[in-house]
């Protein structure tokens, strides 16, 4: 469950004050956040996975203000509980897929079986690609890679920033349909967050920023 309550956001030493709406989701459902470039996307996002801290308001994960914990203490909770797909690939270079997918259960402190990642490559059709690494990957791979470092550990939060922006329309549809497919078996909500319109059908849930 996530709500979000007066939300609001001013860059030190900046003008202008971004305000968000208020959104309260159920478990599982899902939501399309549409706005132009500069409009604040990202800096949505970027509070909503508690990376910055709103300048007033409040985001609740679970009936958790996330806002209120200390640093350590929402380092673990995004570590456990949100899974990030960001528009650059965060990947240990020098690691292989399976690796990156290794040290991602790692850090977020969750047990963890080679089946369970074996399992998680198929689905994405990444199997074949378990010992590349990360540099030797297509557009494409590099896309479903980062659904699977968002989703490896069952979070209850996928957050996806501009996922399909770079894609054509067949990979673009694919993309929206691995993050449905991958939220509903984790039981979680999925919030994506873009300037992309071709999407729009896909999600009942919108928001125009």
């Amino acid at each position: 469950m996530i709500q979000i309550e007066h939300l609001k956001f001013q860059y030190k030493g900046g003008e202008h004050m971004f305000s968000f709406p208020n959104i309260s989701l159920k478990t599982n459902e899902d939501l399309l956040i549409l706005g132009k470039s500069g409009i604040g996307k990202t800096t949505f996002l970027h509070l909503l996975a508690g990376l910055i801290s709103p300048s007033s308001g409040k985001v609740l994960i679970d009936e958790v203000n996330i806002s209120a914990l200390s640093q350590s203490r929402l380092d673990t909770f995004r570590g456990e509980n949100i899974g990030l797909v960001f528009q650059k690939k965060h990947a240990i270079q020098s690691l292989s897929v399976f690796e990156n997918l290794k040290a991602r259960l790692y850090f977020s402190k969750k047990s963890f079986n080679d089946s369970k990642i074996d399992e998680l490559l198929v689905e994405l059709d990444l199997s074949s690609h378990k010992h590349s690494k990360i540099n030797t990957l297509s557009e494409g791979q590099l896309q479903r890679f980062s659904i699977a470092m968002a989703v490896i550990h069952q979070p209850k939060v996928i957050l996806a920033d501009e996922p399909t922006s770079s894609l054509d329309d067949e990979n673009c549809f694919n993309v929206i349909d691995l993050l449905k497919k991958q939220a509903k078996q984790n039981n979680a909500n999925l919030l994506v967050i873009t300037h992309d319109s071709r999407v729009k059908d896909h999600f009942k849930n919108t928001v125009e920023l």
